[in-house]
């Protein structure tokens, strides 16, 4: 057996193509990456140290859907997801990493400048999506508020929640939108309106530069 590699777990794709594999399940003897869509197929995974395994699969495309399988009995989505299009119970999607952030330049903003504004994401529009929010983001700089605090946006059971027990925390939540959408209302608002984001694992900040 190998060491595992320095990486994260979960789907880590690339835009060459190839994707890699890392789950952690210390019971299981014989663990498969099932891909179901969009063309149906399994890869063995390799057994790491410590309970590890671990697989790099070529010509993976981003939102290709998959499931690991458990020594051949049963097949579960993976607990380091970072999108579940279906729900909890579902597939997980591998997602694109080449998303074109143009916030590189920004340091934030003195802590004395905070306001901070709580930010539900299910209930501050009427969409309830990343996407509903964006054109409202003005009218919070215009009030005066100098950074959003997203309160968790990780996948969660059910259709609306205050999101404190979702169940995927890389995962961001399907019903508003997904990591796109959250990735275009973050480049929006660090360019446009509130230079700046930083993120936790179910909680993202996003704060604006006065100027």
């Amino acid at each position: 057996m190998t060491k595992p590699l320095d990486k994260p777990l979960g789907a880590v794709w690339s835009p060459e193509g190839a994707c890699n594999f890392l789950l952690w399940a210390p019971k299981a003897q014989k663990v498969g990456v099932h891909i179901v869509h969009p063309r149906d197929r399994t890869i063995p995974m390799q057994p790491l140290e410590g309970g590890y395994f671990s697989a790099v699969a070529q010509g993976i495309a981003s939102g290709a859907l998959y499931r690991y399988s458990l020594d051949g009995q049963t097949e579960w989505p993976d607990p380091a997801s970072r999108f579940q299009p279906l729900g909890v119970h579902g597939p997980s999607e591998v997602v694109a990493t080449d998303f074109a952030w143009t916030d590189h330049g920004w340091l934030g903003i003195p802590l004395e400048k905070y306001v901070l504004y709580e930010l539900h994401v299910g209930t501050f529009t009427s969409q309830g999506t990343f996407d509903a929010i964006i054109p409202r983001i003005y009218e919070l700089r215009d009030l005066g508020i100098t950074a959003i605090e997203l309160m968790p946006v990780a996948q969660f059971p059910g259709n609306r929640n205050w999101g404190y027990d979702g169940v995927y925390p890389y995962a961001v939540r399907n019903s508003y939108g997904g990591p796109a959408a959250l990735k275009r209302l973050v480049t929006l608002a660090t360019n446009r309106a509130w230079p700046w984001c930083s993120m936790s694992s179910t909680t993202i900040w996003v704060q604006k530069g006065i100027t």
